[in-house]
């Protein structure tokens, strides 16, 4: 399948359907995927059943036990478990409604498609109860059951050498990404999640996308809080959006509370402003003739100091690391 086809808007949805089974088996079958993804074989492999989780209905293979909700999102719903055959804990992610319409049925499958072309370790298994392209409505993901996201690890008191870890693997993964030509583009607390061994993985690629020159795509990308000043202002894009992400992460794991709290998308963008100034005029060139009125006549802001933002009482450091962070701060351009 080409990414051509992967990004096509005039694909029917019985195409992304069709798509499903070339991707993950010649079939809708348990039988083809579980061998694509090296599964152990046995009984209960191909043997189904049905539990309320929540306010949702789970269809799942018998192999998969106790089943109990951790989570749910615009995606999907995730529920904990048991598997049988691996003798292992499991998350099982249930798509919502991915053949709804065009745009879930397209989300749904660049997310199984972009984890498979990155070799994402925490995918373990896809399935779906039905067993024929007609009946096709259902995709669950298996995946590695971690101890919580970021957004619980928040919240703690962490010490230094597991923050940095923390973001250390926030950036590999994202490099991992950005080197396969892949931006991810919904990079949030909720969408990363973490072992008690401070093993770190991101999640959720139905917003990703393959990087190209630069983008002009849908502005709703990014949860709001996380989001770029070129995707607040309708502006091309580049991978350095997922960086930006990242940025507000670590700030928001350093201060305990989100960094840019807008209540849309103007607010978020006073927000920025307030806090890292007013950008400078070689950046307004690059706005369109509406924003960029707007923005210049926002009022000027001369933005907050390093030591401001991050008082030593957060995240002590000696004299001379504050002043290094300090002109890097500075430096940092839209």
């Amino acid at each position: 399948m080409s990414r051509h086809f992967l990004y096509n808007c005039s694909q029917p949805i019985l195409d992304v359907k069709i798509a499903f089974c070339q991707g993950f088996g010649k079939q809708v079958d348990v039988s083809y995927i579980a061998k694509h993804y090296n599964m152990s074989k046995s009984k209960v492999d191909n043997q189904f059943y049905s539990v309320e989780v929540g306010d949702s209905t789970f269809t799942v293979l018998k192999r998969y036990q106790n089943l109990k909700p951790i989570g749910s999102g615009a995606q999907g719903i995730v529920c904990a478990g048991y598997d049988a055959v691996l003798d292992r804990n499991v998350a099982i992610k249930k798509l919502s409604r991915p053949f709804q319409n065009q745009t879930h049925a397209k989300r749904a499958y660049r997310e199984l498609v972009l984890m498979k072309c990155v070799n994402h370790k925490i995918l373990l298994n896809v399935f779906t109860p039905q067993k024929s392209l007609e009946e096709f409505q259902d995709v669950y993901l298996v995946m590695e059951l971690m101890d919580a996201n970021l957004c619980q690890v928040i919240q703690m008191e962490l010490d230094h050498e597991r923050m940095s870890y923390l973001l250390y693997q926030m950036l590999c993964g994202i490099k991992h990404l950005h080197s396969a030509g892949i931006i991810h583009r919904d990079l949030k607390p909720s969408n990363i999640v973490v072992k008690s061994d401070c093993t770190l993985k991101i999640l959720d690629f139905g917003l990703a996308r393959t990087a190209g020159t630069s983008f002009m795509m849908t502005p709703y990308v990014v949860t709001r809080y996380y989001r770029a000043p070129e995707v607040i202002l309708g502006m091309g894009y580049k991978e350095n959006v997922d960086i930006w992400s990242v940025g507000c992460i670590m700030g928001e794991m350093v201060r305990h509370k989100i960094l840019f709290p807008g209540r849309d998308y103007i607010d978020q963008w006073n927000k920025v402003i307030e806090q890292l100034g007013t950008p400078s005029p070689e950046f307004m060139k690059k706005l369109q003739p509406t924003v960029r009125n707007y923005v210049e006549n926002r009022p000027k802001y001369a933005g907050l100091t390093f030591s401001k933002l991050f008082p030593d009482c957060l995240f002590p450091a000696d004299s001379e690391h504050n002043k290094l962070k300090g002109k890097s701060l500075q430096r940092c351009q839209y």
